[in-house]
């Protein structure tokens, strides 16, 4: 098949189209930014720009959109709907133009909000930012491109927090916080996190390409959720860092989040602790991912085996291999 990845330059992309290039795949990547490992075959472009988008889909058989604005501090405010609900938009069209019938999409679970128990595919979504909001509704804009016509095939993956080695969002800002020694444990520790590992996540992706008719939902995260403090304590234990660390009540940290986000304001300087990643950090993140699990899919890595091949690739010097 001939493949078109949206955001295909990026952290979950490279590695999703390396997967489709072992297949045996054609690929075109469609990113603003060049690819370190497959140069040769990005089509540079924004999914803001239609034009752009509709010629690189030409011939394609299937459109992963990986395409998004997600950090935590994006600013404006409005990159998130402009990237994220402009850029699902335009990929209806150029799908419509190219007769491309099967798109496959990465949204969040963060179309479900905080503190939810155990959120299924079935649970009805409440997001509290803005980057859950923009995905939610490109969700809308997809399924309704998807109800034109029987013929189309659209799968919505919503992955829990992926991380893995070259990443620098909030996990890698956790284990930096702690090999350099500036770690402070908020709360006590024993809200537990669904985590998604970035080599697990692509390789499930790759799964979808040849997916149902109509609109298929699947829940990611691998199994079973860790707690923070199990989170922290995997990371001690392969740096080797003796010790425990030091805890910050609730209340406390969520001040000195706060405190940062006015900094952040008042500097225009970035910063990676704000009172976003505090309130995430010390909620209960939990996903149902049965029905990922039980679609024939096999996670190769475990959460463990993943935060220690980041560590060790990511924090080499820290490392106990």
């Amino acid at each position: 098949m001939k493949v078109l990845v949206t955001g295909g330059s990026g952290f979950i992309g490279t590695r999703l189209v390396s997967n489709l290039l072992e297949e045996g795949h054609e690929v075109v990547i469609f990113d603003k930014a060049e690819s370190k490992c497959f140069p040769e075959l990005v089509y540079l472009g924004d999914v803001r720009d239609l034009s752009a988008l509709s010629e690189a889909c030409k011939g394609v058989d299937v459109i992963y959109n990986l395409a998004a604005e997600h950090a935590d501090n994006v600013s404006p405010c409005s990159l998130y709907y402009d990237v994220n609900c402009m850029g699902a938009e335009n990929v209806t069209k150029a799908a419509k133009e190219n007769e491309v019938k099967s798109i496959v999409f990465t949204s969040s679970v963060a179309v479900y909000g905080l503190d939810k128990d155990n959120p299924s595919e079935e649970t009805k979504p409440e997001p509290f930012n803005e980057y859950g909001k923009t995905k939610l509704e490109a969700e809308n804009i997809l399924c309704a491109w998807a109800a034109e016509s029987v013929e189309n095939s659209l799968t919505i993956v919503r992955p829990s927090v992926v991380f893995g080695e070259g990443n620098r969002g909030n996990v890698y800002n956790l284990i930096n916080q702690i090999v350099s020694g500036s770690f402070l444990m908020v709360g006590a520790g024993n809200n537990f996190k669904s985590m998604s590992y970035v080599k697990n996540v692509a390789k499930f992706l790759m799964g979808r390409i040849e997916s149902p008719q109509g609109v298929n939902i699947y829940n990611y995260a691998d199994k079973p959720d860790l707690s923070s403090k199990e989170i922290v304590g995997a990371v001690y234990e392969e740096t080797g860092i003796k010790g425990k660390p030091f805890h910050l009540p609730y209340t406390i940290g969520l001040i000195g989040g706060l405190s940062f986000d006015l900094l952040a304001k008042l500097t225009g300087r970035k910063f990676s602790v704000s009172s976003i990643r505090i309130k995430k950090f010390c909620a209960n993140t939990t996903v149902n991912s049965q029905k990922a699990m039980e679609s024939g899919f096999s996670p190769e890595y475990t959460i463990e085996a993943g935060l220690k091949r980041m560590v060790r690739e990511d924090f080499p010097r820290k490392s106990r291999s």
